[in-house]
């Protein structure tokens, strides 16, 4: 296993070798990886943020947009043969059609290849010519991110943990009746351990709709291929010292193990560990419509997610001698259309003190992070309309039974504090305020030629991501 474990790790490293050659002297390629999680708007980020990229009348914001230093961008077939495409333009004519609706949210790994021709700027700009730069934007759930730290607890540290965690809810309480009644160390029976990983199974899906974020493992949300493997048949059960061979406790120990090795570490070894600059995004405001609670929750998801990450700088050699760090990290609220723009500047405060920890930890690993408000497609108008003597800042859009409304969620406080500091203290409810939140679908649009959807600052996000190596 050593031996095996060396091998992978030294034929890994010339390949890595072999790729940054290539970069630095042909072809550059960002990495990007985009994830968040359920219902943060992966899908409709990349989609949007690659139409804008091809269609730039609305990239303002990207520095070699504005300066006139891109020639082209166009599509080309993404460099691993065995990752699924992202499905681009189905995902495009959804949001753009005649009747727009919101794409299927992502379900697995999946890749797109977006390539410039870009002019240099500054000295070199009249002695070279246009030269490409490869973006690779890979897509992936953020709960199969957060399985990356089962990778250093054995089944035992995770079991109790787990049980522990989720003692009190109400949506674990079926699973925990189970659980308790289970004897880890009686023989194995097939039927207890599918009954039990069926019922764990149903309370993640459960809590994920109720608000919480630590729903691992991610796979039991969105199984895939592996639904019903061995791999996916296993639950946490009170447990003491060492199993014996053939009881519940050994089998459900074994095959932790092997979700860990068999499904955790090739995410790890094939796509997460080659990124290079990361966008996270998050569903800020659904949390704060959801409770206390869920900013708590979410705020210690945003923390495991990063500890997950290698922040630093990807200097030329440190990448031949050990491999790909993130450079660059962003944490996104989005559907900042919900909100009137007078409110944008405190939805990003939130979001700034809601990943503080996570950002402090890695500016000081080298890597570059940001905070930032943004709708990847703006699906809202902005409007004032007078309510009892006052005018309140509202947001007009289509609900998803065809109406048209004009909503205003509430007033977010100026001093995050006053979210992260109930949420924190475990409060049941927000004490003096009540912030409503509302689904719109997409809007009917109609694009000029060379413009991109609308959005709310995905150019600045752009910049932020890849406009230094464009």
């Amino acid at each position: 296993m050593v031996i095996s474990s060396l091998s992978d790790s030294l034929v890994r490293g010339f390949e890595t070798v072999g790729d940054s050659v290539s970069e630095a002297l042909f072809e550059p390629v960002i990495r990007l990886g985009v994830t968040g999680l359920a219902r943060s708007g992966k899908t409709v980020f990349i989609t949007s943020l690659v139409s804008n990229l091809q269609d730039r009348g609305r990239m303002t914001g990207l520095v070699a947009q504005r300066e006139g230093r891109i020639n082209a961008a166009y599509l080309q077939p993404q460099p691993d043969d065995t990752v699924p495409r992202f499905d681009y333009e189905n995902h495009l004519a959804a949001l753009t059609g005649p009747q727009p609706h919101w794409p299927d949210s992502t379900r697995a790994v999946s890749e797109l290849r977006l390539s410039f021709k870009v002019r240099p700027a500054g000295l070199l700009s009249g002695l070279q010519g246009p030269r490409t730069v490869h973006l690779d934007i890979v897509d992936y759930p953020g709960e199969w991110l957060l399985d990356l730290a089962l990778l250093d607890k054995s089944y035992e540290e995770w079991s109790t943990e787990t049980l522990n965690r989720i003692a009190g809810r109400a949506e674990a309480d079926a699973f925990l009746a189970l659980a308790k009644a289970a004897e880890p160390g009686a023989d194995h029976d097939e039927p207890t351990a599918l009954s039990l990983a069926k019922a764990f199974s149903d309370y993640l899906n459960a809590a994920r709709d109720a608000g919480y974020y630590d729903c691992t493992p991610g796979r039991f949300l969105l199984p895939g291929d592996l639904s019903g493997s061995p791999v996916l048949t296993f639950a946490p059960v009170p447990v003491e010292g060492k199993p014996h061979r053939r009881s519940l406790h050994y089998e459900m120990a074994r095959r932790y193990a092997a979700y860990k090795s068999q499904v955790v570490k090739p995410f790890f070894r094939d796509h997460f560990s080659r990124i290079d600059r990361q966008v996270v995004l998050v569903d800020t405001l659904g949390a704060i419509h959801k409770g206390p609670q869920a900013v708590e929750d979410m705020r210690r998801a945003m923390a495991d997610i990063l500890s997950a990450f290698r922040p630093g700088r990807n200097a030329w050699l440190s990448q031949l001698l050990l491999g790909k760090r993130v450079e660059r990290i962003l944490f996104a609220a989005t559907k900042a259309d919900h909100l009137h723009h007078l409110q944008h500047p405190r939805l990003t405060n939130i979001m700034e003190a809601l990943t503080r920890d996570a950002r402090d930890r890695a500016n000081f690993a080298g890597a570059q992070t940001a905070a930032l408000s943004l709708a990847a497609l703006r699906a809202t108008t902005e409007e004032i309309r007078p309510h009892q003597g006052a005018d309140l800042p509202c947001v007009r859009g289509t609900l998803p039974d065809g109406k048209h409304a004009a909503f205003y969620p509430g007033e977010l406080p100026e001093d995050p504090a006053r979210l992260l500091g109930p949420a924190r203290d475990g409060a049941g409810a927000w004490l003096d305020a009540d912030y409503g939140f509302m689904a719109f679908e997409p809007a009917q649009l109609t694009l000029r030629p060379g413009d991109g959807p609308p959005h709310i600052r995905l150019d600045r996000a752009a910049q932020f991501l890849i406009g230094d190596r464009l």
